[in-house]
């Protein structure tokens, strides 16, 4: 994810990819906020509800990295692919409870 950020920076620069960025650095305070909820506050419902917006923030994060490198938006995938699967997970927990 570092690295892809970096590659649509240094591609484009802040000001160029500063709508790409800012919502890199969202998602990244939305992955915090997901780990707050389902771990420390204990919420997996919350949780839920959260990891669609980070998911939907990951997935025009990296829409907009394919704009600016298509590398940055390939590394960008992996990190979509753990989210979607770690919502999977949540949404279980969330059922079987």
């Amino acid at each position: 994810m570092g690295i892809a950020a970096w590659l649509v920076w240094k591609e484009s620069g802040w000001s160029g990819a500063a709508a790409a960025l800012s919502l890199f650095f969202i998602q990244l305070l939305l992955n915090l906020a997901w780990s707050g909820l389902f771990f420390a506050l204990r919420s997996p419902g919350w949780a839920l509800l959260e990891i669609i917006v980070l998911w939907a923030a990951i997935v025009a994060t990296t829409l907009l990295f394919f704009r600016h490198s298509t590398a940055a938006g390939l590394l960008m995938l992996p990190y979509l692919l753990w989210v979607t699967f770690a919502a999977v997970l949540n949404a279980a927990l969330v059922r079987l409870n």
